[in-house]
This record gives C-alpha cells, sequence and structure tokens, in this order.
C-alpha cells in the first residue's frame, strides 16, 4: 500500500479552475474571448465535465459570463470597475492586514517572511517579467488572506483581488512602477509577522490607494 504524503491532489476540476483563473486574471485569455468547454478541456487534458464545473466557478466570481444560446466568455474588463472594486479593497483589505497580524500562526509568519524576501529579491531584479511580478503579487495576497483565520473574508478578498489584477494587467504596458508596486509588500508582510496590526492596516490601505491612483493616472 502507498504511504500517504499527508496532502489530496486538487481534483480535475480544481486543477482546471486554477489553470484558468491564471489565465483570465493575467489576461492570458483576453476579455470577451470565447471560452468553449470541448476546446479548454483538450488544452487542459481533462475532460469536458471538470472544465464546466470550472466555469461556473468562474461565472460566480465574475471572472467568465455565460448567455443563453451564445455561449461563455471572458468577463470584459471596464474602467468604471475600478472605482467599484478600489471601493471595496480600501474597507478590507486593512482590515484583513490587521487580522493577519494579530492571527497569524508560527507557520503562516514564517511563509510571509520567506515572501518578503521574495518579494525584494524580484522586485529588485530587471529580469524579473511583468507575469512573474503579478503571479507573486497573487500569491502574497492570498498569504495574507489566509493567515487572517476567516474563509469568507479570505474567499471574498481573493475574487476582489482577482478583479484588481485583471485591471493592472490591463494596463502593464503603461505602468512603469510594476516592481515598485510588488515592492512595497515588504512593509506590509513585515508588520504582519511583527505583529503590528495598526501598521498592517496603514500599509495595506496605502498599497490600495496607491494601486487606484496609478491607474487613473494613466487613463
Amino acid at each position: 500500500m502507498p504511504v500517504s504524503s499527508g496532502t489530496v491532489a486538487p481534483s480535475l476540476a480544481e486543477q482546471a479552475y486554477r489553470t484558468l483563473t491564471d489565465q483570465l486574471v493575467t489576461l492570458q485569455i483576453a476579455p470577451g474571448s470565447p471560452l468553449n468547454d470541448e476546446q479548454l478541456a483538450r488544452e487542459l487534458g481533462v475532460g469536458r465535465t471538470p472544465v464546466r464545473e470550472a466555469l461556473k466557478r468562474l461565472e460566480a466570481e465574475r471572472l467568465v459570463v455565460a448567455y443563453p444560446r451564445r455561449g461563455t466568455f471572458a468577463t470584459e474588463v471596464h474602467l468604471t470597475d475600478l472605482g467599484h472594486v478600489s471601493e471595496v479593497r480600501r474597507q478590507l483589505e486593512p482590515l484583513a492586514a490587521a487580522a493577519a497580524a494579530r492571527r497569524a500562526t508560527a507557520a503562516d509568519r514564517e511563509l510571509l517572511a520567506g515572501l518578503a524576501d521574495l518579494v525584494a529579491e524580484r522586485s529588485g531584479r530587471p529580469s524579473t517579467t511583468p507575469l512573474e511580478l503579478m503571479r507573486l503579487d497573487l500569491r502574497l495576497h492570498r498569504a495574507v488572506y489566509a493567515a487572517t483565520g476567516n474563509p469568507y473574508l479570505e474567499s471574498t478578498l481573493v475574487s476582489y483581488d482577482n478583479l484588481a489584477t485583471r485591471i493592472w494587467c490591463l494596463f502593464l504596458d503603461r505602468l512603469p512602477g510594476l516592481a515598485g508596486h510588488v515592492g512595497e509588500h515588504s512593509g506590509l508582510l513585515r508588520a504582519i509577522i511583527d505583529g503590528d496590526a495598526e501598521r498592517a492596516a496603514a500599509c495595506a490601505t496605502d498599497h490600495v490607494t496607491g494601486f487606484e491612483a496609478a491607474i487613473r493616472a494613466v487613463l
């Protein structure tokens, strides 16, 4: 009998969901693009049922939209989304940062410390691509949300962070300060690791405000 590693491999539907989420959030699947479940199944090497399950989750998260008799499409990115998404994130990101500072476990803080080192390394390295930076940005945000110990807050913020990242990716070629934007997280992560809820919340507020200002500056 094989020895269990203690981890459970993700289901095919979960694998399809993770891959499609990455492609949709980073705009490798362009906004408005049609999504054919048969074609996606071939590309992902899974059956159509897991793809359909993944697409249902993505529709609930506003990353795809399904129209009767027309099909499923990647959600468009509208500039009006910026204000709506930022309004929510200005309230919830500081809440999550403060909660993480208070509740993070020793394992959480160890993970965040590793990410802080990675942020310093990657954001200061000219060879780091914009896509690598965006994926690192997503990874560290998810680590902070998980450290809150609140699954409802975590899932809500993951959804809004996905939407915010799509807006950011839409303007990647016009935003020269991406490395600095990602590098800003070092202060946030260190505040959480130190258990300083007030400083963590302030860093999160500054980060969300700076994100919105950077986008509006190029509109």
